[in-house]
């Protein structure tokens, strides 16, 4: 596993783009203001490109990849079309299967099941549903935590572009495969429950 995985506090930015297709994030270390890792979603069909400017993205699949900076890839997320519940798929760096997500079909703000390559649940992604804070809770411990970092109204009201801070728990081991799947839940978290 890439050393980069094992900081416990990231900061996300999504590319601003008007008219934009594919979800591309560049992911900071906080301290030191600089990029660490870079999330991109090269593999999208033309029919996906454009099913993506209706009311029928939320629908679409993705295929995105966390990379480090020097091209190698830290974690992949999957996902086909989604009719009703998403069903993603996470693979680590050499694309075996380490685990995915379940979305909940009746959940306010939304939620879901983090899994295990085995399909058992390693945490639950729990929301409110008055804004953008979410929480990795397995039993009484908090495993991560999510805000949306505000970017300014100019921004926010001419692109769909959003900021996150994630800080992962000093409980979470530095090499654990949990922290991959938390990154790559992050970048799920607004395809699959904000778009």
């Amino acid at each position: 596993m890439n050393p980069v995985v094992s900081k416990n506090l990231f900061l996300v930015k999504e590319h601003i783009g008007l008219f934009k297709a594919a979800n591309n994030y560049d992911i900071y270390d906080p301290q030191t203001g600089q990029v660490v890792m870079e999330c991109r979603e090269d593999r999208l069909g033309l029919i996906t490109k454009l099913l993506r400017f209706t009311d029928w993205k939320r629908m679409t699949p993705f295929d995105v990849c966390i990379r480090a900076l020097d091209g190698q890839q830290i974690v992949r997320v999957t996902r086909g079309t989604s009719l009703f519940l998403s069903k993603v798929t996470v693979f680590n760096e050499r694309d075996q299967v380490i685990g995915g997500f379940s979305q909940k079909l009746f959940s306010i703000g939304g939620r879901f099941d983090v899994l295990d390559s085995g399909g058992q649940p390693v945490c639950t992604l729990k929301s409110k549903w008055t804004g953008w804070d979410f929480r990795f809770i397995t039993g009484d411990s908090e495993l991560a935590h999510v805000t949306k970092k505000w970017s300014g109204l100019g921004k926010e009201i001419f692109t769909s572009a959003d900021n996150y801070v994630l800080g992962i728990s000093d409980q979470v081991p530095p090499d654990s495969t949990v922290r991959q799947l938390i990154l790559a839940a992050v970048m799920c978290v607004d395809m699959v429950l904000k778009e």
